[in-house]
């Protein structure tokens, strides 16, 4: 297989080839699956899930949560959790807009922990707060106004469970569980949308139609072999650099985390 074409509108923010440093250019459909389209089966799937699917890729609608403003701050930091330099323009996915509709309807999991905000309040202003500060507290600037390495190395101390600034927020917002609810929504919203399924080579809906190849993991007739291809985090990234946090993962130590937060 032939990698994508290697030019560099924005370097910084491509993916590189490991053996010449050259940069991966943007292109329509990333991954390891060229040339495959979930979207080309939609004939068999019955009226219902082709509905559905097909919504998804309309063009979305009005905000009706989030100001302009709000929509552009987690529109930055998405773009940190889930970038897509590495797509054309024209086919990026739409990360705000599914959770605009989410916190418009006040869709919830069912239930909310103790130690969490409500999600509108958390994405409404005290989510901005504490990133903001944030990146206050390492850059003397907001999030907004840093480039995209330090907007990383900002979202890497959340992530660690390792927050410099805004104590007070800390102590009434887990810190874990934050982390938990931005990248659960980004996730949500890019693996849902059919481009992404072509990204990873997903069969797309089973129904009516069942998958026969379950035992060896074969592809299936309407499915492309996997073509790897080698590459390298872009330059202005912190994806090759975060440490194990695994303790993050763990009750024991988001509560010791915040016991010292309060104790300071």
């Amino acid at each position: 297989m032939n990698p994508p074409d290697r030019m560099s509108p924005d370097p910084e923010l491509l993916t590189r080839d490991p053996v010449t440093g050259q940069h991966y250019a943007p292109i329509p459909q990333p991954g390891y699956y060229p040339g495959y389209s979930t979207l080309s089966q939609q004939s068999f799937w019955d009226a219902a899930t082709r509905n559905v699917v097909l919504a998804r890729i309309q063009p979305p609608g009005p905000l009706r949560f989030f100001t302009p403003e709000q929509a552009r701050f987690w529109e930055a930091v998405f773009d940190r959790i889930l970038p897509q330099s590495d797509r054309a323009p024209g086919h990026r996915i739409p990360l705000i807009p599914p959770l605009d509709q989410r916190l418009a309807e006040n869709r919830t999991v069912g239930y909310r922990f103790a130690d969490m905000p409500h999600d509108r309040d958390v994405y409404a202003a005290i989510g901005i707060e504490a990133i903001s500060r944030e990146a206050l507290e390492h850059y003397g600037s907001g999030f907004l106004s840093i480039g995209p390495l330090e907007q990383d190395l900002v979202l890497r101390t959340i992530h660690d469970g390792r927050p410099r600034a805004a104590a007070d927020i800390w102590q009434r917002m887990s810190v874990h569980r934050f982390w938990q609810l931005i990248t659960f929504d980004a996730a949500d919203a890019y693996y849902a949308h059919p481009w992404a399924w072509d990204e990873i080579g997903f069969g797309g809906p089973a129904y009516p139609r069942a998958y026969t190849r379950l035992e060896r993991g074969e592809p299936e007739p309407w499915e492309v072999e996997e073509q790897r291809y080698p590459w390298l985090a872009p330059s202005a990234s912190a994806s090759d650099e975060v440490d194990d946090a695994s303790h993050h993962h763990t009750e024991a130590d988001q509560h010791r985390h915040q016991t010292r937060m309060r104790s300071a």
